[in-house]
């Protein structure tokens, strides 16, 4: 039987432990990661977004943003684009 989150401790971690104890998880994948199954027209917006991304670089949010909103830190910071 596999272990639960109580018996690992995780029920005691922090919300942020929890995301970065996801993250880790997801990324110990590799190449085993499950493969996403996109429909054609989510396929088709990806393609649009990535073109637009490559046209207009800017438009892109930082790191660093999208981390303090995750963590729930964002308060008054701006959706500002680099």
């Amino acid at each position: 039987m596999a272990a639960t989150m109580k018996e690992l401790g995780i029920d005691r971690l922090s919300p942020e432990e929890h995301v970065a104890l996801a993250l880790e998880i997801w990324e110990s994948l590799g190449e085993a990661r499950p493969q996403a199954r996109l429909t054609a027209e989510q396929r088709a917006e990806l393609t649009r977004r990535d073109a637009e991304l490559d046209a207009i670089p800017g438009i892109a949010l930082r790191c660093s943003w999208c981390s303090v909103e995750v963590q729930g830190l964002s308060g008054s910071v701006s959706r500002t684009a680099t």
